[in-house]
């Protein structure tokens, strides 16, 4: 397939949210309100008033409600990468992109003016309950295994279950909770609610320190005991969660990936910099091969990131799921941006596991991207499960 060169509307967002953010969010990245657990509320609602007057919120849906093409999200949205706080900033960060993405698509016009509008705002954030603590026994790579149960009762449903890792729950006032509409004999259907947060039958047990901490409100361990919900906060059809899971993570997952190449591409940057100024044993550490061929895999490495990136956007917006072209480019992009981002601290030495520059937390937030949205093993067997089924088809 051949990869389209981007809109003229896609470069010209892009400029701008490439200039607004290097000159105004990536001065905030030493700001002691960036913490643990990611930046403070304050510190969000700050940055998205300084993207709402430089008119550069929400840059990938535009005025009329449309969504600009995975292509040119793709172009948008790796220059909002350029700082951790960037996407925070200009509204484009998981998990709220991909849930104001399956909103668009499945959500009801009431639905979407109650739970998409507030998003699109960046007046709210918002949080997808799906992975489940596998003390439990529950659902994380493996969605049979979900155990988080709703139960019709009249006009409502009763939703009781434990959540984990659930991305920015604290703060958030959104929630999309997938639980298990089937019986736990019978094969297993899930379905989709939406729920108005904070509520006070889904409880935070606690937040996880975790190696990322680029996300507000960090990743939280949950427990819906009892959560009533009406018909109308189905989201879609009754237990059509799966499919519509695919509808979000397909786009989702490409979306990480070009947000990190962003993030990988600072990093770059700010080696490249340090290499070509700092002297070690007569001459630039640029000009010792060690070095150099470093910087060198690293453009080769962000080079391909990009074009698989732009491959797969190119395939989800013929109409395609995008399910396998999109595994492809989860593992292929965060294995080789974790390269780049590894090789960027070695090049730095002391400095580049400091906190004195960006790229100690590129590192961070890209190690966690190798698990987060199904680790790198998961998508490997999955493929394989594909070249067998289609090995075995061809042979009939």
């Amino acid at each position: 397939m051949t990869v389209q060169s981007p809109s003229p509307r896609s470069q010209e967002i892009a400029q701008r949210v490439e200039s607004f953010v290097r000159e105004q969010v990536i001065p905030y990245e030493g700001d002691p309100r960036c913490g643990a657990h990611g930046p403070s509320e304050e510190l969000v609602a700050e940055l998205r008033g300084l993207a709402r007057a430089a008119g550069v919120l929400t840059p990938h849906i535009l005025p009329d409600g449309s969504h600009l093409t995975q292509l040119e999200t793709a172009f948008v949205l790796r220059r909002s990468g350029l700082s951790p706080l960037g996407p925070v900033a200009v509204n484009t960060a998981a998990p709220d992109e991909g849930n104001m993405f399956l909103l668009g698509k499945v959500a009801t016009p009431a639905q979407k003016t109650h739970f998409l509008a507030p998003l699109v705002a960046g007046q709210a954030r918002s949080a997808f309950f799906m992975t489940e603590p596998a003390a439990d026994g529950g659902a994380g790579s493996d969605p049979s295994m979900l155990r988080t149960a709703a139960r019709r009762d009249g006009e409502h449903w009763v939703i009781d279950g434990r959540k984990a890792f659930i991305t920015g729950t604290v703060g958030a006032s959104v929630g999309i909770v997938m639980a298990r509409t089937s019986a736990a004999d019978q094969p297993t259907r899930a379905t989709m609610f939406l729920v108005d947060l904070p509520h006070p039958a889904i409880r935070i047990e606690r937040v996880l320190d975790t190696i990322d901490s680029s996300m507000p409100g960090g990743h939280a361990l949950v427990s819906i005991e009892n959560l009533r919900v009406h018909a109308d906060q189905v989201l879609g059809d009754v237990d059509e969660g799966f499919r519509y899971a695919q509808v979000r993570l397909a786009p989702a997952r490409l979306s990480h990936c070009m947000r990190w190449l962003g993030a990988a591409t600072r990093a770059q940057e700010i080696a490249t910099a340090y290499a070509v100024k700092r002297q070690a044993f007569g001459k630039l550490l640029i000009d010792h091969e060690g070095v150099g061929f470093m910087l060198a895999n690293n453009l080769i490495d962000l080079r391909q990131a990009e074009l698989m990136i732009d491959w797969c956007a190119s395939v989800l917006d013929t109409g395609s799921s995008g399910t396998t072209e999109s595994s492809m480019a989860k593992v292929a992009v965060s294995d080789a941006l974790f390269r780049v981002a590894d090789n960027c601290v070695q090049i730095m030495g002391g400095s580049g596991v400091t906190r004195d520059t960006v790229v100690e937390q590129v590192f961070r937030e890209i190690r966690a991207f190798r698990i987060y949205d199904g680790p790198t093993e998961v998508h490997k067997w999955s493929l394989a499960k594909k070249i067998k089924r289609d090995a075995l088809a061809g042979r009939q």
